[in-house]
């Protein structure tokens, strides 16, 4: 995807710093050549409390985005991947990704109903094809490295054209889940169901949630801008059709984040 500077969804800075660690610790050993894009900084993003939920939540934003050309790239919310097939059109290697959990505290008076649940990492590959000098289309498949969730995310990315030094773009994406992943984020047990006004639910394989991101930059000096993320998602099929959803959440999934960015 872009070397926009305008990626930042992660709940941990810890995580996010160790992850980008690793790619720095990856792609120093192979490469000579600094990198094309570093940029950090802090910022607030609202969010929903949980996947599904109907409320919202704010929470500091750790912001970290780098890209080392031929190499790979790290962000806080496209997470790692590193590039190990560099054609001129067609680039794919080995992706990771942050997945949220639910707290007690996300949750509420919900936590009498349905287990809070532990972030997870995904690990896997992806493929991505250059359509043209401002598009891009690609895939990421991945796995639940401590569960057996896995995940597809298909996505079309397209940057705009520049405003004056206005940067922007945004990306169409269709996520998929396996039954397990399902089961693990939007499925009810029977032994659970059996709080009031609740019902089983078994998700199987299916899609999860179709999503539009409008990511944008605006440089506030030479070396410090302002990065904006807005995210709305619309949750499909049987996450949609979940009573964890539709009794206590919302099919609408939205998303605001702003931080201000260092850049060398």
């Amino acid at each position: 995807m872009n070397a926009l500077p305008s990626r930042c969804l992660l709940r941990h800075a810890r995580v996010c710093m160790g992850v980008a660690l690793m790619l720095l610790l990856a792609a120093s050993a192979t490469a000579q050549a600094g990198p094309d894009v570093l940029a950090y900084g802090l910022g607030l993003q609202r969010m929903p409390g949980w996947t599904g939920a109907g409320s919202q939540r704010d929470e500091p934003l750790p912001y970290v985005d780098i890209e080392i050309p031929g190499r790979g790239s790290f962000s806080t919310l496209d997470g790692l991947r590193i590039e190990l097939l560099h054609g001129p059109r067609l680039r794919g290697g080995i992706y990771g990704g942050y997945q949220w959990g639910r707290s007690r505290e996300d949750l509420g008076a919900l936590a009498r109903v349905v287990p809070s649940l532990a972030p997870r990492i995904n690990a896997g590959g992806y493929l991505e094809w250059k359509l043209g000098a401002m598009r891009d289309a690609g895939f990421e498949l991945s796995h639940d490295i401590n569960g057996a969730g896995a995940y597809l995310n298909l996505y079309l990315d397209q940057t705009l054209p520049s405003i004056g030094h206005y940067q922007h773009d945004f990306t169409l994406s269709w996520n998929a889940q396996n039954g397990s992943a399902m089961q693990r984020l939007f499925g009810i047990p029977v032994t659970t169901a059996a709080a009031p006004d609740t019902m089983s639910w078994q998700p199987r394989t299916g899609a999860e949630q179709v999503e539009l991101e409008y990511d944008a930059y605006l440089p506030t000096s030479r070396h410090t801008g302002l990065a904006l993320a807005l995210i709305y998602a619309h949750l499909l099929g049987r996450a949609a059709s979940s009573p964890l959803v539709r009794t206590y959440g919302s099919v609408v999934q939205r998303t605001l984040a702003l931080a201000f960015v260092y850049h060398p």
